[in-house]
């Protein structure tokens, strides 16, 4: 994704939509959690749609969280190591008690029983999920940075998250 001068961006690299069983969803905020985030999902090895939609179940059978948003899916090109698959990707808004360590290693054990490699950096995934924003928290550590630096810059993050912030978006 370019940024333009006027600070725009350009979309050339979405390819297309792709909508779910899960994607887009909506239900009411629960009003007894603590935070609330938003959590990015990528991945372009294997059937990624079916992934997410597993990965969306077991998030929503989990007490420890409540998805009350997501975003429809888009597939886009890579970035930064681009001789790879295509990605798909999407935005959730889940709400939790646990603090945004406790969810970065939920999240990344998630990563793992979904067969996550972590070969090299920008490299194919099964599956990639990213705490893009946390109660409007800012941190930066050696493990995580809030919000992700990614968030400004990313076709899979801005379109996503905007399509599902827009309330006349049809879902």
């Amino acid at each position: 994704m370019k940024r333009l001068d006027n600070g725009f961006i350009q979309l050339r690299d979405v390819l297309k939509f792709q909508k779910s069983i899960f994607f887009p969803y909506k239900k009411e905020r629960k009003n007894f959690y603590k935070y609330e985030f938003y959590l990015g999902i990528g991945g372009n090895l294997g059937n990624s749609k079916k992934r997410f939609e597993y990965f969306f179940h077991k998030l929503k059978k989990d007490k420890r969280f409540f998805v009350n948003q997501t975003s429809p899916l888009i597939l886009n090109k890579a970035f930064g190591y681009t001789k790879q698959p295509d990605f798909l990707n999407g935005v959730l808004r889940v709400q939790s008690s646990k603090s945004a360590s406790e969810v970065l290693k939920i999240m990344q054990h998630f990563e793992k029983i979904f067969k996550r490699k972590r070969s090299f950096k920008n490299a194919p995934r099964t599956l990639d999920l990213d705490i893009l924003y946390f109660s409007n928290k800012t941190r930066i550590s050696k493990k995580l940075i809030l919000p992700h630096p990614g968030v400004k810059y990313r076709t899979s993050v801005v379109l996503p998250l905007g399509l599902m912030l827009n309330k006349d978006f049809k879902r």
